[in-house]
């Protein structure tokens, strides 16, 4: 493995100005570009101590074996060159946004004298307008059809048409006035040149006037008897409203927008775009990448723009670029804004949208970005054969003799020493079985001390399952049928947390005579796995489906953990408010809690409804809802840590 300081560049060497940098392996692969506005401070980032670098990121620089730069004029230029460098080297280390799929295009050939509407994939080609990408062909197929009735404009192939003006009459299209039929001179050039037009001014996004139009020349020809013509009017009015409503206004300003949203974990990255085009949602597309660098949500969004947008121009690039995180440096923003202005040819906004219909549908796209990542996640651990091989990594990596066919996971959660609690969640093949999940009060821990906690509930735990081994072999109870609760030994012991979590759960199992189960922790910062008796973590490659494996199931040992810790806190919340309403004894303040569950619902319910529970009486009511009221903030406000989700304090 290559030591970075063999191949750092002399002190002084690295110049200040803006440029494009590239790592080399031992072979002279480039394994990652990136782009800086002062290239010597960047690159001395990469030559620090290892152990303060993200895995990823040393996981890059013991890899490589050398790095080269170019310097450029201005950050925009970078961008241009990085992205380029990129698309040739295809370097291991960068994110990559791949899509597995080709988006359709509606496309109208403006530059031919007889313009045709078709719709098309792969690269564009000039002479023709693009509207979309938009996510199915067959939505667009029909909504041109309803189009064609109002837009009689042609929409066949140059050899229909060609086969037409030969034999001297109109294809089908033609006869059924879905078609002005040009091909045989029912109308001009000009005047099918001002059908197709109309028909691009109403995809960009100008509708009203059309209907408008229609709307009063169906009332004229109503009025003057022409009932026919009306009524094909009348037609006509619903086969817009009918298009229309397959392109529903989401933006009421008509803007030409594209909206993006990520969804985040410490592997993965899913990103969604919605296509905004005159105020209407014309497309959407969404990719799923693996996460190869330490990268925020602002440098990940960057680097998705420059290869959504690099090698596109004119309406390719809307005129706005809602993102959810934007860099903190401005200058580093309106370089991104001047590189997106070149490729459209005006002004490009890139921002974060703050309030009203933009921020809602962030909000949306976000959404959608949420349930592709959990799809992708489900998809993954649902299959048969990627679990097989997450368990067989899992086994080899931590040398275990056998495949951990039961896994069991702790976790602790608490908030400043109160209300503490455990959670124990079990996964077999690889999937979880949530009928063995189990909760534990602990009861003999002062404060805040995760250790002696994990302590208690590993002991606890342990100790059923001598006792209902002892007892008996069967491991099922003869009584219901079922597996007895703790009956089975698992596989392997998953611990959330590092090297004290760990030797805590190896003291209690050799405590208790188990020596034959095996422990690892999994710390949440940095993905390391921790073994007992080890200085140095295991690191997984961020490919390893046994990494996904482990992940998923310290995950949701945390959730459930969080979930318990809030059901009790709100019960302890609710209690204690009441402890000094006058007559309200114990059993009445646990008749309250099981009726409203929560001091919010108590704090929302009248007079009447606390004296309908029954052994209130309407005075006792009344108290109750004077002691909730003094206390409106008390349990309201809570802060939450983000990134771990844990509760870290509560408002006042």
């Amino acid at each position: 493995m290559p030591d970075p300081s063999t191949y750092r560049p002399a002190p002084g060497s690295i110049p200040t100005q803006p440029g494009v940098y590239r790592f080399r392996d031992e072979r002279q692969r480039v394994i990652y570009v990136g782009k800086a506005k002062n290239l010597r401070a960047r690159l001395s980032s990469y030559f620090q101590d290892l152990s303060a670098l993200h895995p990823r990121t040393a996981s890059m620089v013991t890899t490589a074996a050398g790095v080269e730069w170019t310097v450029v004029d201005t950050e925009v230029e970078a961008l241009q060159l990085e992205y380029s460098w990129i698309k040739e080297y295809d370097p291991r280390f960068n994110v990559k946004y791949r899509d597995d799929k080709s988006y359709p295009w509606l496309a109208v050939t403006v530059g031919e004298e007889f313009p045709r509407v078709m719709v098309g994939r792969g690269a564009k080609r000039k002479g023709t307008r693009y509207f979309g990408p938009y996510s199915h062909a067959w939505a667009i197929r029909e909504t041109v059809d309803l189009l064609l009735r109002v837009f009689p404009m042609r929409s066949c192939t140059n050899g229909v048409f060609k086969r037409s003006q030969q034999i001297g009459r109109p294809c089908l299209l033609g006869y059924i006035e879905k078609c002005a039929a040009p091909c045989v001179g029912s109308v001009s050039a000009e005047e099918h040149r001002a059908i197709v037009d109309d028909f691009c001014a109403f995809m960009g996004g100008q509708t009203s006037a059309f209907v408008k139009r229609l709307e009063r020349e169906m009332y004229a020809a109503s009025e003057a008897m022409e009932f026919e013509r009306a009524a094909r009017l009348r037609d006509d009015l619903g086969a817009l409203n009918r298009a229309l409503e397959k392109q529903t206004v989401v933006l009421g300003d008509g803007t030409d927008a594209d909206v993006i949203a990520l969804a985040e974990d410490p592997l993965e990255v899913a990103v969604q775009i919605f296509h905004v085009r005159g105020g209407r949602i014309r497309g959407q597309r969404g990719w799923v990448a693996d996460r190869t660098d330490d990268s925020d949500t602002a440098g990940l969004v960057e680097g998705f723009l420059q290869q959504l947008y690099a090698g596109e121009s004119g309406d390719g690039v809307p005129r706005e670029v809602l993102v959810p995180a934007l860099p903190d440096d401005p200058e580093h923003v309106a370089a991104l804004e001047a590189w997106l202005a070149g490729l459209r040819g005006s002004r490009v906004d890139v921002r974060v949208p703050q309030r009203g219909d933009k921020r809602a549908l962030q909000e949306t796209v976000g959404r959608n970005a949420g349930q592709a990542l959990a799809l992708h996640k489900t998809k993954r651990a649902s299959d048969l054969t990627t679990r097989n091989r997450a368990l067989e990594e899992i086994q080899q990596t931590l040398g275990l003799a056998e495949v951990p066919l039961r896994i069991e996971c702790y976790d602790i959660s608490n908030l400043q020493g109160t209300e503490v609690v455990g959670s124990m969640v079990v996964f077999e093949d690889g999937l979880p079985r949530k009928g063995e999940y189990r909760r534990f009060i602990v009861r003999g821990v002062d404060g805040q001390n995760d250790v002696a906690s994990m302590h208690e509930v590993l002991t606890r735990r342990f100790r059923r399952l001598l006792d209902e081994t002892a007892e008996s072999t069967e491991l099922i109870d003869p009584d219901t049928g079922r597996p007895k609760s703790f009956a089975y030994a698992p596989g392997l012991v998953v611990v959330d947390g590092g090297p004290p979590q760990v030797a805590v759960a190896q003291q209690v199992l050799g405590e208790l005579g188990l020596h034959d189960i095996p422990v690892c922790g999994l710390a949440k910062k940095l993905e390391e796995v921790w073994l007992p008796d080890q200085e140095d973590p295991v690191i997984l490659p961020r490919t390893s489906e046994g990494l996904y494996l482990l992940q998923r199931v310290r995950d949701e040992a945390h959730r459930f953990a969080i979930t318990h810790h809030r059901g009790r806190r709100s019960k302890s919340m609710v209690e204690s408010v009441l402890d000094d309403v006058p007559g309200l004894g114990e059993v009445r303040r646990k008749t309250l809690l099981r009726h409203f569950g929560s001091l919010k619902r108590l704090r929302a319910a009248s007079v009447d409804d606390i004296a309908a529970v029954p052994g209130i009486g309407p005075r006792t009511a009344a108290a109750i809802a004077e002691a909730v009221a003094q206390q409106p903030a008390r349990g309201q406000t809570v802060r939450v840590n983000t990134a771990t989700g844990e509760i870290i304090e509560e408002g006042s």
